[in-house]
């Protein structure tokens, strides 16, 4: 079956492609929406469950530093769609946004079913068809967009422009399963390997130690990784640790990962105190108190933090400095992250080479890319969703550029002049 040609195909629903599909239909285009899911934004509202971190305050150079490597492929898009600009639109669909004491930005509702429902109130008000339960396999011998639906395969004459907005591979039943990697790779186009980002930790622990502390929170720590250290807490859990601190030090990870298959990062259970403070705390006479109750005493540790330094084999140092140290430095060795699906994003994906200035594939013509299916990587803080509405807002306007191009004129498919937005 062949469906009408249209102006722009949009292929996946997250904020990605929503947003490319609302910059294109504003500028003119008529838009089809493709997902896979029976409905659109779903892992979108899984990130909004507690509480929707849209973006961060931070000034532009710090907040471009975040994307690393990447930061120079991003500052574009980032700069035409600045968190100020995000601020704005979420405003415009009537969800004020307020900034809390890490830097980080909310809707004031805190959830994200009120502002997915408005934004799609509003790509229904522009004329945006939706295509549901439609999976894309890749394109046909004559370029024409394939699908699997469940009436069976439908194939889609080729549009004027198509932007892919298909995702990573983390949480894959909500849609992102990395599916579109061997389609892309099978056409010429280098994929960077997907790998888990954001994503816990995988740590041997002792039966003991993690039958009785699974589930609990290490508060007030510091963990370093290759170099970088973050603040803040973790959580234990049956096969290693989760948490933001743990989620920050992915890449640090990672890169110790490939190089010695395991991965050492270093805990400091009291971030707060000198080690010189600690060692002469740790000086007192334990006289006749139970190990666990002088440190919990003297060094000011948790339960979980206590059984933490006790985990291994070797005893714990008589010493006061040498003891201090340990506690400063406590040596974790991570065998791996957590699996991609239980991952919060990942990383990997199509490679900046593959791609113009208007995240266009140079090998072929009017397919854009937009959000977690490029090659970049961000911790949490809301700065994985920046990247996805950056790119999506960037890969529409590209859409609209190559449309114009192809018109005689500039006019739109409906023959009207296409407009610029954001």
């Amino acid at each position: 079956m062949a469906a009408t040609k249209t102006g722009i195909a949009v292929i996946g629903g997250g904020p990605a492609g929503l947003m490319a599909a609302e910059v294109a239909a504003s500028g003119g285009a008529a838009v089809t929406l493709y997902d896979a899911m029976p409905s659109l934004g779903r892992k979108f509202l899984m990130a909004g469950r507690g509480g929707l971190n849209l973006t961060h305050s931070e000034e532009i150079e710090a907040f471009l530093g975040r994307y690393r490597e990447a930061s120079g492929r991003l500052r574009p898009a980032i700069e035409a769609f600045p968190a100020q600009s995000l601020r704005g639109w979420a405003e415009g669909l009537g969800e004020e946004t307020l900034v809390g004491s890490s830097g980080r930005v909310f809707p004031r509702s805190w959830k994200a079913s009120p502002l997915l429902r408005a934004w799609l109130r509003r790509l229904g008000g522009l004329g945006i068809r939706l295509a549901l339960r439609h999976r894309w396999t890749g394109w046909s011998a004559t370029g024409d967009l394939l699908f699997e639906t469940p009436e069976g395969r439908v194939a889609v004459r080729a549009p004027a422009a198509t932007v892919l907005a298909l995702g990573g591979a983390s949480w894959p039943r909500l849609g992102a399963d990395g599916s579109w990697v061997p389609v892309l790779a099978s056409a010429g186009i280098e994929v960077a390997p997907i790998r888990p980002s954001n994503a816990g930790l995988r740590i041997s622990w002792s039966e003991i130690f993690a039958r009785r502390f699974a589930g609990r929170p290490l508060k007030r720590i510091a963990i370093s990784c290759g170099g970088e250290t973050r603040r803040g807490e973790a959580m234990i859990t049956e096969t290693g640790m989760e948490g933001g601190t743990v989620y920050a030090l992915s890449a640090a990870v990672r890169a110790q990962l490939d190089r010695a298959g395991e991965a050492i990062l270093h805990l400091d259970l009291r971030p707060d105190l000198s080690e010189a403070a600690l060692a002469a705390a740790l000086s007192r006479p334990r006289a006749r108190q139970s190990l666990s109750t002088w440190l919990r005493k003297t060094a000011g540790l948790a339960p979980v933090a206590i059984g933490l330094l006790r985990e291994g084999t070797e005893p714990l140092p008589a010493e006061a400095p040498v003891l201090a140290r340990r506690i400063k430095a406590l040596p974790l060795r991570a065998e791996g992250t957590a699996w991609i699906e239980r991952a919060i994003s990942t990383a990997g994906g199509v490679r900046f080479c593959e791609l113009d200035a208007d995240f266009m594939l140079r090998k072929r013509p009017g397919t854009f890319l937009a959000g977690e299916m490029i090659d970049w990587d961000a911790p949490t803080g809301g700065y994985l969703l920046q990247a996805c509405f950056a790119t999506g807002a960037a890969a529409g306007r590209g859409a609209l550029r190559h449309l114009s191009h192809g018109l005689s004129g500039g006019a739109g498919v409906d023959g009207a002049p296409i407009r610029s937005h954001l």
